[in-house]
């Protein structure tokens, strides 16, 4: 091949160099190498170059910067800039990895732009994002490169993941058609030429940041294939992505840095090469967190070989991940056919980019010009409108009357206030809900703002001197020297949940900060990958407050034990304490109460908009989860306060997560949700609110109604077993998965299927007639669900399949026609690790959400009948139908799951299992790590059923070390549900019983 390879380069090599013009009486000062011909096929340009690279250039092309290599004309190439809902940021190779903010269109954070339910127009703002990062491109190469990290895809199963934002949604089928909307646009569309390379993120079943990186995700096959995997596969199916960025966390024990699906199943889904990456830092964490090899060389090699192109570590330093290459090649770990194969991935995703054309390809045109253009700002404000989900509306609370309103206080914390967050670019500009309002009603209402704060000041009890303010750099300390509270010793106070409160001075309206020490009051906003704004006012029995300091970093291993403020001798505040009993004890004079304030405006006012909701610096982020949903306690008070003095209150909730609202849902009129929308939210909340938007928007996840309805673990990734998301929970939600009302009212009439009966290779079709019945033109989401009625596995309540958006004028009908392949209702078989449609009764349901259906009808699905298990083969453990206690690990470090035990009682079951009449032995894989004897015992039924017999499971010293192991059985034969119970830690990768 190699051979066959190299004729071919040096063919098309003699045919370039004879259609070069001869121009007299001059040299030929560079070749024009084939590789840059764009008239060849991608893969003879890529062998021509892949064959000019030295072994040296390929390894250093493993390390996120690709060096430029000046002997051929190419220039720095760099995987990674993050484009999650616009353009947000790089790092700058230049100044030693500096992060570069992008000021582009900001459009919603995805969970937003999903709940749009309208790929046409994801795949615009997606279009949109690809032009800007051209454009910043031809500003800045080297900072700017044209593989975008977006989207993200992992699915939404938990709320309290502090990444909510990141992703589209609970459900597999609507993350997989927006995610690939998004990077339909992103790539330009065109299969052979790049305008931007997406990468998915983050493969796979990556839902926690709590120790993300030594916690394993325990996915059973069935989740696995159904749920988690079925979010990535559509895009790269649609060639909407060029690769996917691996995860930190580990998946059924194996770290997913090192996930064999990156070199297997991930290319199987898609033709064309892919070029995965690491996540940054994730390399070394194989060797330092995660223990997984004992050295770097062996993770480098494991990586490489796993199927990841691209390392993401040690910022802007390629010599440690190239020396550790060099190491394993020299070690006989690597091959240099396995370095030519990531090589030639990587290839492939650049030339499609054009880098090697001439001027660019075909998207090297775009320039600086596009970056925030009016165009794309249009575009923002509508996908910010889309956006907006009406939760509630009694007694037609909404839309305001604009010619009718007079009188409007505009109040909450996000009233004036915009947020981007840690992939988002610094918002161009900014048109807060105070701003929109106010542009609305022009000249002819009255509009007032207030956040609801309370403006305190803090007084030493000790010395009697008060926490002030002396400037707005890193020079100015504040201290604890004030004689009196003026306006440089006062601070106003939001309350963002779990007790985490922000303080901006009130002089300088600037907040208070660690920044590692002294305390200053710089920053204009909380920020920081630590976010070092954050405070607790811990109550003390003496009536004082201590405060304590609640950045990011005080949950890390290295801080220290001192997170209380104390006061030193020159007056300067510092983390003098470990204790509350040993912190500065200060009293709390409350200047002027915010909810009063906010009564009062509200009183005046004919109507009370509240913008309440979260600070994606501060309500979980990024290594950071939540403990709960609920709204702060002091934004609640403050909506209470506000709807019993208006009753014309109208309350909208800009959050990154789902929100627990029990008391707002029963008592204010109106209630609007947003995520964080961008540049554009005050405009779209205008929109919406005075009805120049009919609001569209339908919720990607279930709201619940308390935390209680969550799994106690967040680590719980299982979602059939423990019934999570609406596919399997049977918890009555507060709003419903698909959620979203409109300022009018859609009639359905009884769906019509196809046919009363199709094939497995067969499609379904379902017609429905909907009918708007009101006074306003608006956009229904129609939704079809399924369910199967009969199976040998528990199947989803409910499981969404196809939906429409439909606009309809007042009083027009459209019959909307939703088809899904027979196909799709296919779950995996455990018992022969494949796909299996069974014959059944499904029912179509159609309607406006997963709880809201407005119609049904049934067809019968001509599919097979899953026999029974036939143990006598090797049957892999992993495999089973339901477990008790055990985990899911790694076989080997290369490959492989299997069950593992660690404690006594814990079992798995297989169910419907054929046993001959001849079956007395059950031969059993095993490996056990510890000293001492373990058993397994067979059991019918259940786990305390007749036992068959039991094996006994020797030390075998290392949990990769495994040993085939049998033991006699009793007379069994049928089919019964066999139990395997084990007795102590160990593990079981196959067994059969013959």
């Amino acid at each position: 091949m190699r051979n066959r390879r190299l004729r071919r380069g040096i063919t098309a090599l003699a045919l370039a160099l004879l259609a070069l013009p001869a121009v007299p009486g001059t040299a030929l000062a560079e070749p024009t190498y084939p590789f840059r011909d764009p008239h060849l096929p991608v893969n003879a340009r890529v062998d021509d170059l892949l064959g000019r690279l030295t072994l040296d250039e390929k390894i250093s092309w493993l390390h996120q910067y690709q060096p430029a290599i000046p002997r051929l004309g190419i220039g720095l190439f760099k995987t990674g800039t993050e484009a999650l809902h616009g353009v947000a940021w790089s790092t700058d190779i230049d100044n030693n990895g500096a992060v570069v903010k992008a000021r582009g269109t900001s459009f919603p954070q995805p969970v937003g732009m999903a709940s749009t339910w309208d790929t046409d127009l994801i795949n615009r703002v997606g279009s949109a994002v690809g032009d800007e990062a051209r454009g910043y491109h031809a500003q800045n190469p080297r900072v700017w490169g044209l593989n975008l990290w977006a989207p993200v895809v992992n699915l939404l199963r938990d709320p309290r993941w502090g990444r909510n934002e990141e992703g589209y949604s609970e459900d597999p089928l609507l993350t997989a058609a927006i995610s690939t909307a998004y990077g339909s646009g992103m790539t330009g569309g065109d299969p052979d030429h790049l305008k931007s390379a997406p990468t998915l993120k983050h493969y796979l079943a990556y839902n926690n940041e709590v120790r993300r990186d030594v916690t394993s995700s325990n996915v059973p096959p069935r989740v696995l294939n159904e749920y988690d995997r079925a979010a990535f596969k559509p895009a790269l199916a649609a060639d909407a992505a060029t690769g996917v960025m691996a995860a930190y966390n580990l998946v059924n024990g194996r770290p997913a840095t090192v996930d064999p699906d990156l070199a297997t199943v991930v290319r199987g889904w898609t033709d064309r090469p892919l070029m995965n990456v690491t996540d940054a830092w994730a390399p070394n964490n194989l060797v330092a967190s995660q223990g997984y090899y004992a050295t770097q060389p062996e993770a480098n090699a494991a990586i490489v070989k796993a199927g990841l192109n691209s390392f993401i570590t040690d910022d802007t330093n390629a010599q440690p991940t190239v020396t550790a290459i060099k190491q394993a090649l020299a070690a006989g770990l690597l091959s240099e056919g396995d370095i030519d194969a990531r090589i030639r991935e990587i290839l492939s995703v650049r030339f499609r980019l054009g880098e090697f054309d001439p001027g660019g390809g075909r998207y090297g045109g775009i320039t600086p010009d596009v970056i925030n253009s009016p165009e794309h700002q249009r575009l923002a404000r509508q996908a910010a409108g889309e956006a907006m989900v009406l939760l509630k509306n009694s007694r037609q609370a909404l839309p305001l009357d604009p010619a009718r309103t007079r009188r409007v206080a505009v109040l909450g914390p996000l009233a004036d206030t915009l947020y981007s967050d840690w992939y988002g670019g610094d918002l161009p500009y900014q048109v807060t809900a105070l701003d929109g309002i106010r542009e609305r009603l022009g000249d002819r209402a009255s509009v007032s703002g207030l956040d609801g704060a309370d403006r305190i000041a803090l007084k030493n009890v000790a010395t009697g001197r008060y926490v002030s303010a002396t400037g707005t750099t890193d020079a100015d300390r504040v201290l604890g020297t004030g004689a009196v509270p003026a306006l440089v010793a006062q601070f106003d106070v939001v309350d963002w949940g779990q007790d985490v409160v922000t303080l901006r001075n009130a002089a300088n309206g600037r907040y208070l900060g660690y920044n590692w020490g002294p305390f200053v009051t710089r920053d204009a906003q909380p920020n920081g990958w630590y976010v070092q704004q954050q405070f607790k006012l811990e109550p003390q029995s003496d009536g004082t407050v201590a405060l304590r300091y609640a950045g990011y970093e005080t949950t890390e291993s290295w801080f220290g034990a001192n997170t209380y403020v104390t006061v030193g001798a020159d007056g300067a505040l510092t983390l003098g304490a470990s204790t509350a009993a040993d912190a500065a004890h200060f009293s709390r004079e409350v200047i002027s109460s915010g909810i009063d304030r906010a009564v009062a405006a509200a009183r005046a006012a004919d109507t009370a908009v509240l913008v309440v909701g979260s600070n994606p610096f501060i309500n979980g982020r990024e290594a950071h989860d939540r403990t709960s949903t609920a709204l702060s306690a002091g934004q609640e008070a403050l909506v209470k306060a506000v709807t019993r003095a208006n009753p014309r209150t109208v309350l909208v909730l800009q959050t990154s997560y789902p929100v627990t609202l029990t008391w707002e849902q029963q008592h204010v009129p109106a209630i609007v949700w947003t995520t964080h929308a961008g540049a554009e939210t005050g405009h779209a909340v205008a929109d919406v609110l005075f009805g120049d938007r009919n609001p569209s928007g339908r919720l990607t996840q279930t709201w619940y109604r308390s935390d209680g309805q969550l799994p106690p673990d967040l680590l719980e990734y299982d979602i059939i077993s423990s019934g999570q998301t609406y596919l399997y929970s049977t918890a009555k939600p507060l709003y419903p998965f698909g959620h979203g009302l409109s300022y009018t009212r859609f009639r359905y009439g009884q769906p019509r299927p196809g046919t009363t009966s199709v094939a497995a290779d067969g499609t379904i079709s379902v017609s429905v007639d909907v009918t708007n019945t009101g006074s306003r033109a608006g956009s229904e989401v129609v939704q079809l669900y399924t369910h199967q009625r009969t199976s040998r596995v528990r199947t989803p309540i409910r499981q969404l399949k196809a939906f429409q958006r439909v606009e309809l004028a007042p009083g027009q009908t459209r019959t909307v026609t939703l088809r899904l392949p027979a196909a799709d209702l296919a779950h995996w078989d455990v018992t022969r690790s494949r796909w299996v449609v069974e014959s059944s009764v499904h029912d179509l349901m159609v309607g406006a959400s997963a709880e809201d259906i407005r119609a049904r009808t049934q067809i019968r699905v001509r599919g097979e009948t899953v026999p029974d298990r036939d143990l006598s083969r090797p049957t892999r453990a992993e495999n089973f139908d339901r477990y008790s206690g055990v985990r899911l690990l790694d076989e080997t470090k290369a490959s492989g799951t299997v069950v593992g035990a660690t404690g006594a009682g814990q079992w798995v079951a297989f169910a419907g299992s054929a046993l001959r009449p001849g079956a007395r032995t059950l031969t059993a894989r095993v490996a056990r790590a510890g000293a001492g004897t373990g058993t397994i015992q067979v059991r019918l039924g259940s786990p305390t059923g007749r036992l068959l017999g039991t094996v006994t499971v020797p030390s075998t010293g290392d949990d990769y070390r495994y040993v085939s192991v049998d033991a006699d059985l009793a007379r069994a034969a049928g089919t019964h549900d066999v139990y395997l119970v084990f007795d102590s830690p160990l593990r079981l990768a196959t067994f059969s019983i013959g």
